[in-house]
């Protein structure tokens, strides 16, 4: 299947057009990432402290921004949460850097404090009587046992301790299971399976309800961190020196630089772009960002065959003219495939979710890149080595004894 037949554009003859694109996004990526955003690390690579927070209504971001610069929590990234069986969620990014216990315990505390200004609010494990109450909602099935063993609404006897730990934790699954981690009343448990009746009535002398639920907290320390941003850059490293040997064997070590060269400038475009837009780079955005070098080097590759294929047949003509009918020879084929692989990662992009988002915007942008790349950035670069080769007196790598040595620019053979 062809999209073109006997097409010929002059792809080298604009060059200047594909640098002054390259330069002006390349600049702009740089000075963000030296000057404005810096490399937006996700907490994969920074370490922090990431809070699910689950309400009963479609949350305020703006709301929940104001209730955490209250609370001094002022660097915390807000995230809503969408997608198959998550409803009303948010991600919160806090800059809790500990790695213990005590770490996520506090994350949680800050969060509930700070989303709780307008409640009586105690600290849950108090002794009952104490004015205010505990967010039933946010209760662990400790202090729930803890509270029933002092008011005692079922007249244990014996056996109290582990009656009362199934009956907090029945209260506990039934929040978090079957209504998602949100009670809207304490009536509600009236019907949670293992629940004895006469538990929910007791609750509320001890217990309100806010509108929203602590789902989970999750801590990557600084070490951690650290560790992944080297092993990130050592695996992008390995990958492009792995490519530049098999280039240098298949072909020539100057398609091989030119391929490197290529696929650096698209790394550089992607992450620049995340610098702008200020998007998080995260563990899931590096899979993307290798999955890209390995598609864009598929696309070079291509066009590089070719070109060699026509080396061998078009002996007499120049090489720009040979570089050109090859990049046209290969247009079909690359808006084919490139087409097809675009519109999957868009549809991705559009309903993937915030999950995803990263990871597809990494792939929208790493396509389009690499394929104008593969035509408009490693091509020139190969002309204008063997170009710089003539200039010297020199024989042009990898072409045929025979073959004129003739500057891409110019209409008369070399003498």
């Amino acid at each position: 299947m062809e999209f073109f037949h006997n097409v010929n554009i002059d792809f080298l003859g604009k060059k200047w057009y594909f640098l002054a694109f390259s330069l002006i996004f390349s600049v702009a990526g740089v000075c963000s990432m030296l000057f404005w955003h810096g490399i937006p690390w996700g907490v994969d690579f920074r370490g922090g402290t990431l809070v699910y927070v689950r309400f009963s209504h479609k949350p305020n971001d703006q709301a929940i921004r104001a209730a955490m610069d209250h609370a001094g929590l002022r660097d915390a990234k807000i995230q809503s949460i969408s997608g198959q069986g998550v409803e009303n969620e948010v991600l919160i990014d806090l800059d809790i850097r500990e790695t213990s216990e005590k770490a996520l315990d506090q994350g949680k505390l800050k969060i509930i404090q700070s989303l709780e200004t307008n409640a009586p609010v105690k600290e849950c494990g108090a002794p009952a009587g104490t004015v205010g109450g505990c967010d039933l909602n946010n209760a662990s099935s400790l202090t729930i046992k803890n509270y029933l063993m002092d008011k005692d609404p079922m007249h244990l006897g014996t056996d109290a301790d582990t009656k009362y730990a199934a009956q907090a934790q029945a209260i506990v699954d039934y929040r978090d299971k079957a209504l998602g981690g949100v009670l809207s009343s304490i009536d509600q448990l009236k019907s949670a399976p293992g629940v004895d009746a006469s538990v929910p009535a007791s609750l509320s002398d001890g217990f309100f309800l806010s509108d929203f639920g602590v789902r989970n907290v999750e801590i990557v320390g600084p070490q951690v961190g650290s560790q992944l941003r080297t092993q990130a850059g050592l695996a992008t490293l390995y990958s492009l020196l792995g490519m530049l040997v098999y280039l240098g064997f298949r072909f020539e070590w100057i398609y091989g630089i030119a391929a490197v060269i290529t696929v650096f400038h698209d790394t550089l475009i992607t992450v620049g772009a995340f610098s702008l837009t200020n998007t998080e780079i995260s563990l899931t955005v590096i899979a993307a960002i290798l999955t890209l070098i390995g598609y864009s080097n598929n696309d070079t590759i291509v066009v590089f065959d070719r070109i060699r294929e026509n080396i061998k047949l078009m002996r007499r003509e120049k090489l720009s003219e040979i570089v050109n009918r090859s990049i046209n020879q290969t247009l079909s084929r690359t808006i084919l495939t490139a087409g097809l692989t675009f519109l999957t990662v868009l549809a991705l992009f559009l309903f993937g979710g915030e999950v995803l988002h990263g990871f597809s915007l990494a792939l929208v942008i790493g396509i389009l890149i690499g394929t104008y790349s593969s035509i408009a950035i490693a091509a020139p670069i190969l002309v204008a080595y063997q170009d710089w080769r003539i200039n010297k007196g020199k024989r042009p790598v990898g072409m045929p004894v025979g073959q004129p040595q003739v500057k891409s620019g110019q209409l008369k053979k070399a003498k």
